[in-house]
C-alpha cells in the first residue's frame, strides 16, 4: 500500500510539471493565415504560416494575416476586429495579438491590435510598420509585404518587453547600406567635378600664360582710402528641438461589436 501511494505521488508530480510547462496557447482553432482572397501561392502560404506560428508561439502574442475580397458591408476596422474576436485569436485573458487585414474589394488594409499587441504596437508604431510593407503591397508583392509585417511585429514586441516600446520619436533605425551610399556619392561627385572643370576650362580659352606674376598686376591699381575693424565670426549656441511622434504617443482604442477593446489603424493601398 505504501509503495502504491509513493507511485501515485510521483505520477501526480510529473503531471503537475507537464501541466505547468505547457505554454498559454491561443484558443483559436483558425490558422494564423486566412487567405480568402487567394493572394499567395501554395508554397508562399505554407512559408508564411510557418513564420506566423513561430513568432506567435515564441512571443506568446498572436500574429495573424487575413485577406478577403468582400467586407460584407462592414468597415475594414469592424471586419478586422470581428474576425479577430469571433475566431478566438489572442493569448491569455487579454487576448494578446495583432491582425493584418487586406481587402481587395476596395483595396483597403487595416491593422487591429488587442491586449499586449496594443502596448507593443502603438499608433505611431502602426504608421511606421505600414510604411514598410505598403510599397510591396501596392506593387502586388504580397508575400514580401506580409513577411515584413510579421518580422516588424516580432521586433516591436521584443522591444516592448524591454520596458520601452517603440513610440513617437523612438523608432527602429532604417538599415544603412554603406557600400550603396558610397557608390552613389562617388558617382554624384564625379558628375559635379566634370561639370565644374568643364565650365572652368571653357572660360580659360582666351587666357595666355605669362612668364612673371607682375604681368597680372595693374600698375597703381591698389589705393587704400579707409580702414576699419570688422567682426567676421560670432558664437551661436544651438539646442536640438525635442522630437515627437504624430500624436501624444501610445495607442488609441475603441470597442468592437463583441465588447473587446482594440487599437488599430488602416488605409488604402
Amino acid at each position: 500500500m505504501k509503495m502504491r501511494k509513493q507511485l501515485f505521488g510521483v505520477l501526480l508530480a510529473l503531471l503537475l510539471c507537464v501541466t505547468m510547462a505547457v505554454p498559454a496557447f491561443a484558443s483559436s482553432n483558425m490558422p494564423r493565415l486566412v487567405d480568402n482572397a487567394r493572394l499567395l501561392t501554395g508554397s508562399e502560404q505554407s512559408e508564411l504560416l510557418d513564420k506566423l506560428d513561430e513568432i506567435s508561439q515564441r512571443q506568446q502574442v498572436d500574429i495573424v494575416v487575413v485577406t478577403t475580397d468582400a467586407l460584407n458591408g462592414k468597415t475594414p476596422e469592424a471586419y478586422a476586429d470581428d474576425f479577430y474576436d469571433n475566431n478566438g485569436y489572442g493569448f491569455g485573458k487579454a487576448c494578446d495579438g495583432v491582425l493584418l487585414l487586406v481587402s481587395t474589394e476596395d483595396w483597403d488594409w487595416h491593422l487591429s491590435t488587442c491586449g499586449y499587441g496594443m502596448t507593443a504596437i502603438t499608433d505611431d508604431g502602426i504608421e511606421y510598420i505600414s510604411n514598410q510593407f505598403l510599397p510591396d503591397l501596392s506593387d502586388g508583392d504580397y508575400m514580401a509585404a506580409f513577411a515584413a509585417y510579421a518580422d516588424l511585429c516580432d521586433e516591436f514586441i521584443t522591444q516592448a518587453k524591454t520596458g520601452q516600446p517603440y513610440d513617437g520619436g523612438h523608432m527602429p533605425k532604417a538599415p544603412f547600406s554603406a557600400g550603396k551610399c558610397l557608390l552613389i556619392s562617388m558617382a554624384i561627385g564625379l558628375v559635379i567635378a566634370l561639370i565644374v572643370t568643364g565650365s572652368m576650362k571653357a572660360k580659360l580659352k582666351s587666357v595666355r600664360m605669362q612668364s612673371a606674376a607682375a604681368s597680372y598686376v595693374k600698375s597703381n591699381s591698389m589705393s587704400i582710402t579707409e580702414s576699419r575693424d570688422m567682426f567676421l565670426y560670432h558664437t551661436m549656441e544651438r539646442r536640438e528641438k525635442p522630437k515627437s511622434g504624430s500624436g501624444s504617443g501610445g495607442s488609441s482604442s475603441h470597442t468592437s461589436s463583441s465588447g473587446q477593446t482594440h487599437g488599430g489603424g488602416g488605409g488604402k493601398f
